[in-house]
Order: C-alpha cells, then structure tokens, then sequence
C-alpha cells in the first residue's frame, strides 16, 4: 500500500512561532500489541481494544509536538483473511475510539515471503516521512513488540523502544534479547514509554503536571 498522507496538526506556537524545541519530533508505532490487544488476524473493527492508557499517552506526546505515525505489518491481507478495507476500516476504529488521528499511516500486506517496500524491518516508509517532513532522526522513535520494529527504526537511523507484547508485562523473548544486545530501553507498556520520554523533555506535558 502506498503509504496514506495526511494534513499535519499545526505545531504548537510560542511567541515566534512554531516552537523550535519541538520540531522535528515523531513517533512511529507499531499497532498490534503495541497500541491494541492482538486478537490475531483483526479483520473487523469491534475487535479493536486499546490498551490501558494508550490514548491519553498519544494526546500527551501530540501536546509535546511529536507527529504521530502508525506503521503496521498486516501479511493477514496477503494471506487472503481479509481485504485492505478491512485494514482500513479497523484503523478508523482506532481513531475513533482513541479521539485523536494519526499524522500518517503504513499498512504492509504483504505476507513475510513476499518482495515488500514498506514491509518492517523495512525502513523506507520512516525515511520517507524523515525526508518529506524534515525530521530531526534523533528526535524520532520507533516503538513496538517484536524485533521487527526495533530493527527498522534502526535502518532508519532513528531510536527504539521495546514495549511488552500487549497486556502480558513482559516482552517477546526474541525482541528482549535483541533490545539488551543493542542497548535499546525496554518499557511494560506504550504509556510507561511516554511517561519516560516526557520526563526528559523540557518543555514535555510531564513537566507541567
């Protein structure tokens, strides 16, 4: 799928205009088991259920000025499980339920065999937002479960996160390893992540509370 553009939000002001301390700044998520409970091949929206707190972390790094990016496998369309619509129409869920949009979206259908340009690990479609919406790589992440994740926000020379798979509390055994050997932080959960990366930030919403 060609990736889906957005109109970005405006980014917040200070007296001289866009705030400089914030530019630059994005999140590239992974969806399932990251953001929402993996109920294997989703195909209809009433499956779709966020993860405790996930919505009020996005509000809250959206308030920080990161752009919000959603990057997702979904090899349940190559597969024949289900159609790209049906992709389409279990994001829009989300959105619904979360109250907020995302700045971009990424579906891969491809299924792991299968030649694929925006497939994760694949980093093309984080190089391309970098380039487009002239990103600072530093000042962007890429977060997820699965080595997948952590290994195409690395090619795309941005930082990584590993977070637990869904609501279990603790990571995939293979994404741990791979984070430990790589230095990458590891966090129980998306809001545990932003809480973190909030607190470091000086401007950040966690400053203010």
């Amino acid at each position: 799928m060609t990736p889906e553009s957005r109109p970005l939000p405006e980014a917040p002001r200070g007296r001289g205009g866009a705030d400089p301390a914030s530019a630059g700044r994005a999140l590239f998520l992974d969806r399932d088991d990251t953001l929402v409970r993996d109920a294997g091949y989703m195909s209809r929206p009433e499956q779709i259920e966020p993860l405790p707190g996930v919505a009020e972390a996005l509000r809250d790094a959206r308030a920080a000025g990161f752009r919000l990016h959603l990057v997702t496998n979904q090899s349940g369309i190559g597969r024949g499980y289900y159609t790209m619509a049906d992709a389409l129409a279990c994001n829009r869920r989300l959105e619904e339920i979360l109250g907020i949009g995302f700045d971009g979206v990424c579906i891969a259908p491809e299924r792991p065999d299968e030649p694929s340009r925006y497939r994760k690990p694949s980093p093309a479609y984080l190089l391309e937002r970098i380039a487009a919406d002239g990103l600072d790589p530093a000042a962007c992440w890429m977060v997820g479960d699965k080595v997948s994740d952590l290994a195409c926000g690395l090619a795309a020379g941005v930082r990584a996160a590993l977070v637990a798979r869904g609501a279990t509390g603790a990571p995939r055994e293979d994404a741990a390893a791979f984070a430990a050997e790589r230095g990458i932080p590891v966090f129980p959960d998306f809001p545990a992540f932003v809480h973190d990366l909030l607190s470091r930030i000086p401007d950040g919403p966690e400053k203010k509370k």
